[in-house]
């Protein structure tokens, strides 16, 4: 059994290696999220570098379906990305040897002994705040050719896709710190300390204050007028001409007078809390035009995130493996598409209170009938942000395809609960035949409808049960 990813990654590359000079076919599938596309762009891109035959495509999910149209499919051999966590038993009988998993999701203990798995987990690096499935592809691509080092950028752009920019400041820790260094050391990529505003190249600066979500300001987010009375009264000037300045545009000046107009608004609130969580770390890459939704790392991660939640990760697959043209176009509709889709399901949960259910450590969520089973994760993730729900577990379900739920969880900002989520959602899931994993603090499940009640009650009573014993 390989003992470290440095092995595994040299392992990695001599079966690639084999394959391309044995003229297989080789089949990239990865997931529709950011860090699945990143992922997946970044082992094709270096695929196609090394000279191999290779086509991509992306999935909503790992499942029994997803294996059995590989096996099916006339390519020699697959590489999984940001997937596939759990089914290595099932890989194995329908793909042989012919399959390597590049992931960092929690897996099964039997996986750890399976060498096609290369897992973040297995080599004692954590998956969930360290690595991503971008930065394992990233190492990946570098084993096969040291020259894919130009690709750190996309593993930046992946690892902030999955926030795992958790260190002090928004920082990166683990491996991600090392794949930051490569990419900065290489004039790829430009860190700065500064304010935490959405949309820093493209948003005009009211816009970019309201949809701010993280930290959430009681009575600034969400709203425009009181933003734009803010700038007022600070005297900063929302335009230059007659275009709209971004967050980009302010002078040092600026956002010190910002700074302190946002701290005296939220001196009712935890204002000290608000701003520490507002300044952090920026990541820019210079190369990329001013006032480009792909010049702000976070942006860029926003964008691919909008590509694969409403059915174009190819979009987003064809920007980063360095289409500028009309692709670039493409994602800038979507990316205004998947904004004011965001804006109008977070209003129908606001004004059907019906559809949230609190308890004092769960928020249940019914998104049934307005929320796509894609959008679950970015709509749990901004019921996470809010104070409202503040250290508690947020529970989100929608409507699935072929008679299924979706569900979503996610740990709020101050949960402090034991409750592991990729347990949970794993282990609750396959008592209901279902399926489901993730992460400690993020995690996902799918089951039939008929095993909806059941299930249900099975995730509250768990929550509560965990919660009780901290408790007592």
């Amino acid at each position: 059994m390989v003992k470290n990813l440095n092995e595994a990654l040299s392992n990695f590359s001599d079966r690639i290696t084999d394959a391309i000079k044995a003229g297989k076919d080789i089949s990239i599938t990865t997931h529709i999220d950011c860090d699945g596309i990143t992922s997946g762009s970044i082992i094709t891109k270096a695929l196609i570098r090394a000279g191999a035959k290779v086509t991509a495509r992306t999935v909503k999910e790992m499942n029994g379906s997803v294996i059995k149209n590989m096996q099916q499919d006339s390519r020699d051999f697959h590489i999984v990305t940001d997937l596939g966590g759990g089914f290595a038993r099932q890989l194995d009988e329908a793909l042989g040897e012919q399959w390597l998993v590049l992931d960092h999701h929690e897996i099964p203990d039997e996986e750890h002994d399976n060498d096609r798995v290369i897992n973040a987990w297995k080599y004692g690096i954590n998956g969930g705040t360290e690595i991503c499935a971008g930065g394992m592809a990233y190492f990946a691509s570098k084993a096969l050719d040291r020259h894919n080092t130009d690709l750190a950028p996309i593993a930046v752009v992946s690892a902030l896709g999955d926030r795992q920019d958790q260190g002090e400041k928004k920082s990166f820790t683990g491996k991600n710190a090392e794949i930051v260094e490569e990419a900065k050391s290489g004039g790829r990529l430009q860190i700065d300390m500064d304010l935490l505003l959405v949309g820093r190249e493209t948003r005009q600066l009211v816009d970019a204050l309201a949809f701010t979500s993280q930290p959430f300001i009681e009575g600034l987010t969400w709203s425009r007028d009181s933003c734009f009375s803010l700038f007022k009264s600070a005297g900063i000037s929302l335009k230059d001409g007659g275009r709209f300045r971004t967050p980009s545009d302010l002078t040092d000046d600026e956002k010190r007078v910002l700074i302190e107009a946002i701290t005296k608004f939220a001196s009712s609130q935890n204002a000290t809390q608000i701003m520490d969580e507002l300044i952090g770390h920026t990541y820019t890459f210079p190369s990329e035009e001013r006032r480009s939704f792909l010049r702000d790392a976070r942006e860029f991660s926003t964008m691919l995130n909008s590509c694969g939640r409403i059915g174009r990760a190819g979009v987003g697959m064809a920007i980063c493996m360095g289409d500028r043209n009309r692709m670039l176009q493409e994602g800038e509709n979507i990316l205004v598409e998947y904004r004011k889709m965001i804006r109008e399901y977070m209003n129908i949960l606001t004004n059907e209170r019906w559809r949230i259910n609190g308890t004092t450590s769960c928020v249940m969520v019914n998104g049934e009938g307005v929320i796509p089973e894609t959008m679950t994760g970015t709509i749990s993730s901004l019921l996470a942000g809010s104070p409202k729900n503040a250290g508690k577990i947020i529970i989100l379900r929608t409507d699935g395809e072929e008679n299924t739920v979706k569900f979503s969880s996610r740990k709020s900002i101050g949960c402090k609960t034991d409750v592991n989520l990729s347990v949970l959602m794993k282990t609750g899931a396959e008592k209901f035949n279902g399926i489901g994993g993730g992460h400690d603090a993020a995690a996902g499940a799918r089951i039939t409808k008929d095993k909806l009640d059941g299930f249900l009650d099975f995730l509250e009573d768990s929550v509560n049960g965990i919660q009780n014993q901290n408790n007592s």
